[in-house]
């Protein structure tokens, strides 16, 4: 993958540029020696890696603002970060660039029962957000899979989901404002603690931007009352495309689950060996949760049973306690890593329409076999946010760039049936140069016009998003 060539002239600064963030942070908020800075050289996409010129840790908004006057001043590219743990490079470093990570801006800073918000730091883990609320039966929504490490800020960078967003929506459904630090330390409140706010959807346009437009310190976000109860189904069936097809039979029945998740063979006797769960021998697997009242679970139940029933499944298991839908739920929750232990695996993100799931499933097989590299796939059938993941030794010449090829057709497949590139990991560097592929040049050139509005030096998030010769050209003029 491509990184622009890093600008001489920073480099040849360094020592000024790491004593004026030293002068407005507190100490120990500046790394810049090598040893240190190679623990930010990649995020979860760490087939890539590039160690920053320096990494700073501010603590509140303010310095975040210092932070970026400096580097708006001379001309420093500044990668935003989270918690690092984007699976599509989107907080990859340049070699003359300054990671602010905010990982240190933690705190909760206000919490409304009555209103139903928490306002917090962004570097609070997507996690610890229901667990500030927990105690008074609420919680946040969105529930990426890393949302035991992964940060507010990268969920609204990215637009983040998880298993819950079919009934529950992604993160932009559930964020109601946000403290936003411009490129030029220029501090700005998008939306607040209302339902909506007046004049242009400011907000919209900010979730979702992967960091290209400004950096959020503070989000305003939305919590729900806990549902009274949740009950899961396992279905097993002896191929992926009827399971596809039982998944576009559910969504077309009117009936709305909570969760709809998926996964093949590999994934299945993947996570049997590493978790246990006690799944069935079968083809494809899906995990159906509904919620409410007993009785509203139960009508639903009896609904979705009888569609699973009506395709012949090799197994259709209710859960019956609390500890068998843990149960159900624990090798999906542990698909991922399971898969990490066979070998290394690039994980991607195409979004379909759920109509196509039985053809696209058939598809990624077929180029499979053609490729020669093994594909797993877990994903939110309900939807349509595919989540193969590609099997590669990255120790074998040849193979990490076969891998990508493979990704690359999965992704062009997603759109060319109706489809978009990414559902909640974002494009980064990985999706970059498909992005003509999905947009003509007109709409290309919007989104670069907005780029320009809120960052004209384009020293935000460097390399990302849109295809590199036309950031280069754009940083250029």
């Amino acid at each position: 993958m491509e990184m622009p060539n890093p600008n001489a002239q920073i480099l040849a600064r360094k020592t000024e540029i790491v004593a004026r963030l030293q002068a407005v942070l507190p100490a120990g908020g500046v790394i810049h020696e090598p040893f240190e800075t190679r623990a930010y050289e990649c995020d979860a996409l760490s087939a890539y890696t590039c160690a920053p010129l320096a990494v700073v840790l501010p603590t509140r908004t303010e310095e975040v603002s210092d932070v970026l006057k400096i580097c708006h001043e001379m001309g420093v590219p500044v990668v935003p970060r989270g918690s690092g743990t984007s699976l599509a490079g989107g907080a990859l470093p340049t070699a003359d660039s300054v990671v602010l990570g905010v990982a240190r801006m933690n705190d909760v800073l206000e919490t409304d029962y009555a209103n139903r918000i928490i306002r917090v730091q962004s570097g609070r883990t997507n996690l610890s957000v229901s667990g500030a609320v927990e105690e008074q039966d609420f919680f946040y929504a969105p529930d990426p899979s890393s949302q035991l490490a992964c940060a507010i800020a990268g969920n609204i960078a990215m637009n983040s989901g998880g298993a819950h967003c079919l009934k529950y929506g992604v993160t932009t459904n559930n964020l109601l404002g946000v403290t936003l630090v411009l490129m030029d330390g220029t501090i700005v409140e998008i939306g607040g603690a209302h339902l909506d706010a007046g004049g242009y959807d400011l907000l919209g346009l900010i979730c979702g931007s992967e960091g290209q437009l400004g950096v959020v310190t503070e989000a305003t976000l939305r919590i729900l009352r806990k549902p009274e109860g949740a009950r899961p189904v396992l279905i097993g069936y002896d191929s992926n495309e009827v399971a596809g097809q039982c998944v576009s039979d559910i969504i077309k029945a009117g009936v709305l689950p909570v969760a709809i998740e998926f996964m093949d063979r590999p994934c299945i006797e993947a996570t049997e060996a590493f978790a246990h769960p006690g799944y069935p021998d079968c083809e494809a697997l899906l995990i159906v949760e509904v919620e409410g009242s007993e009785a509203e679970i139960d009508a639903q139940l009896a609904v979705i049973c009888a569609i699973a029933q009506g395709h012949n499944p090799v197994e259709l298991r209710e859960s019956k306690s609390a500890e068998e839908s843990a149960k159900i739920w624990l090798g999906r929750k542990s698909a991922f890593g399971a898969m990490g232990q066979i070998n290394d695996y690039m994980c991607l993100d195409g979004t379909i329409p759920v109509t196509e799931l039985p053809y696209v499933l058939r598809r990624i097989g077929e180029m499979s076999a053609e490729y020669g590299l093994g594909v797993g796939n877990v994903f939110h059938a309900g939807d349509g946010n595919m989540h193969p993941l590609i099997l590669y030794d990255a120790n074998q010449a040849g193979d990490l760039e076969k891998c990508e090829a493979f990704g690359a057709e999965i992704l062009r497949l997603c759109v060319e049936v109706g489809g978009c590139l990414t559902g909640e990991h974002g494009v980064g560097i990985e999706k970059r140069d498909l992005m003509e592929h999905q947009f003509s040049p007109d709409d290309l050139e919007l989104q670069l016009a907005v780029k320009d509005v809120f960052d004209p030096k384009w020293l935000l998030n460097p390399a990302k998003v849109f295809p590199l010769a036309v950031t280069q050209t754009r940083r250029v003029g």
